[in-house]
């Protein structure tokens, strides 16, 4: 079940599934550490006149969103039968490690009724189901987990009491269920301690008029030791949880609207998902630095791990995003992150976790006898093209110099050593789907602009002697690229080549890959309005456009990712399809021209969530959201398009100032 709504303040990121039920709860680093289990869930569940009913059960009414321009989230469940409205309002408060959730319980009916309110969690601290301890503190009425250096406290009240009722037991092991089935008849057994895997049950009851709303608040504190998650409660107590609330719309209000841009000619909706994006991009972004695909953990990739890692390639993406919206800090943040962890030989491994170690990995170290770099040159390429736009942008001259010798120029040293002689293109590596081991245009593309950009850098310094070996290495390539990637007899670019020990190519996958003309293009490779460029896009759209009623672009011919059945077309992917829409930006030469762009991007606002969450793919015949939910890299790409469209405005003259930063 995809994520519809992400909540973070770099500490800890929330996400919750369409019923508003919390199922990620990561601490202390976005992304790492999810403090609920694998397929775990706090569900929401009310009773009221004796009947019992929980949120997940198929008899609510279900309407979930994000407040305007805030972190926040609006829950709206309405239950016909038993009369009743609940609307949640939620935040991470964005100072300190606590999930606020607001809750206006509304009697639909025309008498004065008890309604109660149960709220369930499953915790699996470090991520391990030994070990865990929950109890119920009676001098401070509330509930805490705790495990080592993980201590987790649940509170709850109404206008004029402290929480009502609870319970504390076991799930998943010596045939226990759960302990949510303690709350369907109503009441709770007040067990008041249990160790191993752990959850618990907190409830809230409420008289409530007949035609009234009644109001509950609920928390949760998160911290490295029980005292300072005792500390944050009282802090909660002191402030109360409606300032806490309004102090954090009001943060993420300013900083959504501290950027001005015109959005000329785009539909209301493209401007709100682009506003919702930027808030989605920024819950993804550690306080360490690292950018992590999506919090999504139910999204387990080939059922062995989930996305929650810092990939460089979509981080730099994502870093890319922020600085062209100009949040310039989160982007050099990144960028140090990046500085941390780069190899001393000069290059970036497959991902990381957000803790700057090493993540998991499925590329080997050795191809048949051959040892070989598990490495995906793109990503240590991108690092490099978002690092450049970053400084055009902020002008940030002594953090350049500060990071030259240990990240420009250790990974643009690696990328002219890791280069075939023959053919003048980088040696084998994976390729950015992470699937091909080879030589692919793509990354090709890549190496070219982060040469040419790493040139730039040692000139603006005044190495000269550094910009003339990575300037020749980016023209030897670029030559390379047009010389050895173009496929003629296809008047496409190849997706891969193979080429043996002495630089002989010995296998071409002629492959219809999106990544193939978007690298030339983007990447600055050949002129966009190249004769060979103008032809691989007529050549995209015809191969490669998804021809059912949903529309949108794959990745290449015949992807299996995710495809529904071998009978179905590929799956359309929001990147792809923005790429294209990035495309048409970059040729157009007139406002008319730019009616494709809108089109793709009305129909991203289209395929997105209320929530405004983005997936990695959808599926070609009903639109549903597919894979990882919501994928940064996904988010970030329709940024970088709004922002694109508005400049080529500017660019073209028919707006002054689209963008002020």
């Amino acid at each position: 079940m995809s994520r519809s709504l992400v909540l973070g303040n770099g500490g800890i990121l929330v996400c919750a599934d369409r019923f508003g039920q919390v199922r990620d709860f990561y601490f202390p680093y976005v992304g790492l550490e999810n403090q609920i289990p694998a397929q775990g869930v706090h569900k929401i569940g009310v009773w009221a006149d004796g009947q019992f009913s929980w949120l997940d059960s198929g008899n609510w009414n279900i309407a979930i969103d994000t407040k305007e321009d805030s972190l926040s989230g609006s829950v709206r469940a309405s239950h016909k039968e038993l009369e009743l409205e609940l609307s949640f309002h939620d935040v991470v408060y964005n100072e300190k490690n606590i999930f606020l959730r607001r809750i206006a319980i509304s009697n639909r009916a025309m008498k004065k009724r008890e309604i109660r309110l149960f709220l369930y969690h499953q915790f699996e601290l470090y991520e391990s189901h030994r070990g865990d301890t929950g109890f119920y503190d009676p001098r401070e009425q509330v509930i805490v987990h705790y495990k080592g250096r993980r201590a987790i406290l649940i509170n709850a009240k109404t206008e004029n009491s402290q929480m009502s009722d609870y319970a504390i037991g076991i799930f998943g092991i010596e045939g226990r269920e759960g302990t949510y089935k303690d709350a369907e008849d109503g009441e709770l057994s007040k067990n008041a301690i249990e160790h191993g895997r752990v959850d618990s049950v907190v409830s809230i009851r409420a008289d409530v008029p007949g035609g009234k709303t009644a109001t509950a608040d609920y928390w949760i504190t998160v911290a490295k030791s029980i005292a300072e998650a005792y500390e944050l409660n009282r802090y909660v107590l002191t402030k109360t949880p409606a300032h806490l609330i309004k102090t954090t719309e009001d943060f993420w209000r300013a900083w959504i609207t501290k950027w001005k841009f015109t959005f000329m000619g785009l539909e209301e909706p493209v401007v709100r998902l682009f506003r919702k994006s930027l808030l989605i991009i920024r819950s993804h972004v550690d306080n360490n630095g690292a950018i992590i695909a999506s919090g999504d953990a139910e999204m387990l990739q080939y059922g062995r791990d989930t996305y929650s890692y810092m990939w460089p390639r979509d981080g730099a993406i994502s870093a890319l995003a922020l600085d062209k919206a100009g949040d310039y800090n989160v982007a050099k943040r990144f960028f140090e992150f990046c500085n941390r962890i780069i190899t001393r030989e000069g290059y970036f491994l497959h991902k990381y976790r957000p803790d700057a170690s090493l993540g998991s990995s499925w590329h080997p170290w050795v191809r048949g006898e051959h040892p070989e770099l598990p490495i995906q040159e793109d990503g240590t390429a991108l690092v490099l093209i978002a690092l450049f736009q970053h400084y055009e942008l902020s002008r940030d001259l002594e953090f350049i110099e500060s990071v030259y010798n240990t990240l420009i120029k250790r990974a643009a040293d690696f990328m002219v050593s890791y280069r075939d002689e023959t053919t003048g293109l980088p040696r084998p590596s994976y390729d950015l789907w992470e699937e091909k081991f080879g030589v692919h245009t793509f990354t090709s593309s890549a190496v070219y602009g982060a040469l040419s950009a790493s040139a730039k850098f040692a000139g603006i310094l005044g190495k000269d002697e550094h910009a003339r070996v990575y300037n020749s290495a980016a023209l030897r390539m670029r030559a390379g690229i047009i010389e050895h990637l173009y496929n003629k007899e296809r008047r496409y670019f190849y997706r891969t080549i193979s080429v043996d020990d002495n630089g002989v190519i010995i296998g071409r996958d002629g492959t219809i890959d999106a990544s193939g003309v978007y690298g030339v293009v983007n990447f600055g490779v050949l002129s966009p309005h190249d004769p060979l460029v103008a032809e691989a896009i007529g050549v995209l759209e015809e191969k490669l456009c998804c021809h059912t009623h949903v529309g949108g672009l794959p990745r290449y011919e015949g992807d299996e990712y995710y495809r529904a059945s071998p009978a179905s077309p590929p799956n359309p992917w929001f990147i792809t399809t923005l790429w294209l829409a990035q495309i048409y930006t970059t040729i157009a030469e007139n406002e008319r021209d730019l009616d494709r762009v809108k089109q793709w991007l009305n129909w991203c606002a289209k395929h997105a969530l209320q929530t405004g969450i983005l997936s990695e793919q959808i599926h070609p015949y009903s639109g549903k959201q597919l894979s990882a939910a919501p994928l940064t890299w996904s988010h970030s790409e329709f940024v970088i398009t709004v922002i694109k469209y508005l400049e080529k405005l500017e660019s073209l003259g028919i707006c002054k100032q689209c963008t002020i930063r």
